[in-house]
């Protein structure tokens, strides 16, 4: 072991003891119970939608428990940090409601950035130096390779342990020599593990695990030659887990293997260990299997996919609180948001994300909105994806108030669900407005069903000619329907069917007709109420369009 006048000599000399920050982060004083738990969101890449997940689980138990919930920002790989990721995590927390309680500069224990945290942890791996549980390591990068592939000419675990640990055993006046040479080094753990023996602790989800003890000599600090001098995130994890209090960590089932490790360094550093629940990953569904999502392959593993769609928030929630707990599933949107969530019940089986059943949610929350609700909610989004849809929606608000109101409303059994998310509004919705709408005026257009262009030139201009803004929708239909017979279309599809070569079409064609020239598409609202929305001047505007 190293004297300690060296050791100190290795970091900066105003160093403060441990002592220091436990005194700068107390024990939080909280009820019995109460949980404190952390996500650490990691700045390489977009926020997964399973951080999410987890930190909605997190929120929640935090919130039900009277403790508090910590986003962490986990950005000691600076060298793969992608510019922007920090500020989608906030956008992301914010839209879906799951903003924590601390982060950045709210709350008392932090700096919540790791790369912000360099003393306190050099604190601690001093510490470790001082007492032999950590080392020195120089072993160069040919070294480790070569390492490496010996372990795996003789099919023996790849690793850092036992005789494969060159640096474990040296003694002070080698390191010395190194040390003088200028040569950089790493700090590692000094592993207590032996092979063969195993660690079992419980899992908060899972209950009790068994697994093989750690026996890697893991880097807990990294090379001497960087700046700033950041630890590895098995060790910044056990500082910050204790020095924020954190009693409770969930996170994906890929770490089981690693919690051996991280007991380890608990136990080393003194601190009492934390709780830990694995959860198991989302999954998709492909042919006959299934298989994690993955962000490499599935744009819907990114949770901005579901912000730029705009998804209704209170939606996703339910939905991804189904997931977690089934008995939420069966609850009401409302009450399953109030609802605690139990670690209880999670399963140990990875929930499928299934798209079709979160658009049909979604469409079920958006018909209990009122059309002011959805005005707001659309222009909020659109801020952001579609600027020019703020403009028609704030210059024309009656009109859009209109439009939501046809087939929709506490007196309609049935209400529209073309409405899923606030991206469709364009198209569930657009046709309403004029300065959206471009007019239909190409009579060989295909949604035109293949009519002969002459035949709907005359059509449409015997509608406009003679339309009127009739308040009975059976007689406002009747004006087709004289119009049809008038035209030569069949009565009615069957008769079509019995004689295809005596008609044109039927009276389903000829009214696909105006449905087009209106809505521009060949499925739409009730007719006539999308008529009366519009107005007669932009009825006749649209089907002279179509007249030529």
């Amino acid at each position: 072991m190293l004297d300690r006048a060296v050791v100190d000599a290795l970091f900066p000399s105003d160093l403060p003891e441990p002592a220091f920050w436990e005194e700068q982060y107390p024990p939080r004083g909280l009820a019995e119970g109460a949980k404190v738990t952390r996500l650490g969101p990691s700045p390489t890449g977009f926020l997964h939608i399973g951080g999410l997940y987890v930190g909605m689980i997190d929120r929640d138990l935090a919130s039900h428990s009277g403790g508090s919930y910590i986003v962490r920002v986990e950005d000691t790989d600076q060298a793969r940090e992608v510019p922007g990721a920090v500020e989608q995590f906030n956008k992301a927390f914010k839209y879906f409601g799951i903003e924590p309680d601390e982060a950045d500069a709210v709350g008392s224990y932090g700096p919540y950035h790791q790369s912000q945290r360099e003393q306190v942890y050099l604190t601690y791996v001093r510490e470790l130096v001082r007492s032999g549980h950590a080392y020195l390591c120089f072993a160069t990068k040919e070294e480790l390779a070569d390492i490496t592939a010996r372990q795996q000419a003789t099919k023996l675990p790849t690793g850092y342990y036992g005789r494969w640990a060159i640096w474990r055993d040296k003694t002070a006046e080698d390191v010395q020599a190194a040390l003088d040479e200028g040569r950089p080094y790493v700090v590692r753990f000094r592993s207590p593990g032996k092979a063969g023996e195993r660690t079992s602790f419980v899992d908060a989800i899972r209950g009790p695990l068994e697994h093989d003890a750690n026996r890697n000599d893991v880097v807990i600090l990294k090379a001497s030659d960087q700046s700033p001098r950041l630890p590895t995130y098995h060790f910044a994890h056990a500082v910050d887990d204790h020095l924020m209090r954190v009693n409770l960590v969930i996170r994906g089932e890929e770490w089981i293997s690693s919690v051996p490790t991280h007991l380890q360094l608990f136990d080393a550093l003194g601190f009492e260990r934390v709780e830990y629940a694995h959860i198991a990953p989302l999954m998709k569904q492909q042919g006959g299997s299934r298989r994690k999502l993955s962000k490499r392959k599935d744009p819907e593993a990114s949770v901005e996919f579901f912000i730029e769609a705009g998804f209704p928030a209170p939606a996703v929630q339910y939905y991804m609180r189904g997931l977690v707990n089934a008995r939420l599933a069966e609850l009401p949107l409302a009450e399953a948001l109030e609802a605690p969530i139990s670690l209880a019940e999670c399963g140990v089986a990875g929930p499928l994300v299934d798209l079709v059943k979160l658009d049909d949610i979604c469409a079920d929350h958006v018909a209990t909105l009122s059309g002011e609700e959805i005005i707001s909610l659309v222009s909020e989004w659109a801020a952001t994806y579609d600027p020019e849809l703020v403009t028609v929606l704030a210059s024309e608000r009656d009109a859009a108030l209109a439009a939501l109101r046809v087939e929709r409303g506490p007196e309609v059994a049935n209400p529209r669900k073309d409405l899923r998310k606030w991206a469709d509004f364009r198209t569930a919705y657009g046709f309403f407005f004029p300065s959206l709408f471009p007019l239909v005026s190409d009579r060989t257009d295909e949604r035109l069903g293949g009519l002969a262009p002459e035949l709907i030139s005359a059509f449409a201009a015997d509608f406009a000619d003679g339309y009127a803004d009739l308040e009975d929708g059976q007689e406002w239909f009747g004006q087709i329907r004289e119009l049809a017979a008038k035209h030569g279309f069949a009565p009615n599809p069957k008769e079509l069917k019995k004689n295809p070569d005596a008609y044109p079409g039927s009276i389903r064609e000829a009214a696909q007709l105006i449905r087009v020239a209106l809505t521009g598409s060949k499925a739409s609202p009730d007719l006539h109420a999308v008529a009366r929305t519009l107005g007669t001047d932009e009825v006749l505007r649209r089907v002279r369009a179509l007249a030529g």
